[in-house]
């Protein structure tokens, strides 16, 4: 029986860790669970209907700060992550990943924005969770709160984009991924000063983005791997 067990571990399971451990690092690897078991943390509390302290005291926290300077800056912000700016930016990549024939990356990256807006719309209407109303906000939306559909659609478009240039351009590869970091975070943060989302719907969509992005990533890594020459 164990003979089998190690065969089985051995000819099945060992060659598809490798190979993942290959393609995603052991620190992404890592990452990667660790963000499984906090989100799986999240998603048992949100269903359970139960509200954390410190979502709220962050809110109020923030808007201590705001200003009309900082809303016209924040409201300009979180258009980075608005359908107006991220389709023609999307389709504008997308454009230019076939004219140069990166046929691989163009598909991965249409698969990478799809499955982002489908795992928003459907996570969004599973959880069904209200949206803050603890002062008059400049914005209004429509849709539920968890998980943010910026902080996911973000970490996937920029998180994405800043990847191929960085594959692209090993040697900026440190500005490239600063400047979508940077992105991610400062679209984030306008969703709480807005206060249209709560802290954990923006630890949630930082989590589920980040899952897809690596998903997305490694099928891309597979795929390159698969035509290298042996």
């Amino acid at each position: 029986m164990l003979r089998r067990l190690l065969k089985f571990w051995l000819q099945k399971i060992y060659p598809n860790v490798a190979l993942l451990i290959t393609t995603l690092g052991t620190v992404g690897l890592l990452a990667c669970l660790l963000s499984l078991w906090g989100l799986a943390q999240l998603f048992d509390e949100i269903l359970e209907q139960e509200s954390f302290a410190f979502d709220k005291t962050i809110l109020l926290w923030i808007h201590q700060v705001a200003s009309p300077t900082l809303d016209q800056l924040m409201l300009a912000v979180t258009n980075l992550a608005n359908p107006q700016v991220a389709i023609p930016l999307t389709g504008a990549a997308l454009g230019l990943l076939i004219w140069r024939r990166y046929f691989a990356e163009a598909l991965i990256f249409i698969m990478a924005c799809l499955g982002g807006t489908i795992l928003n719309v459907g996570l969004k209407l599973l959880f069904v969770r209200q949206r803050p109303q603890l002062w008059q906000q400049l914005i209004t939306e429509t849709s539920f709160s968890f998980p943010s559909g910026h902080a996911l659609g973000s970490v996937v478009l920029y998180g994405m984009i800043g990847y191929l240039l960085a594959q692209k351009y090993p040697d900026l590869s440190r500005l490239i991924y600063g400047l979508a970091l940077s992105i991610i975070l400062a679209i984030s943060f306008s969703r709480l000063y807005l206060g249209v989302h709560w802290p954990t719907d923006i630890l949630a969509g930082w989590g589920i983005g980040f899952l897809w992005l690596m998903v997305c990533i490694t099928m891309l890594k597979l795929q390159r791997l698969r035509h290298q020459p042996l």
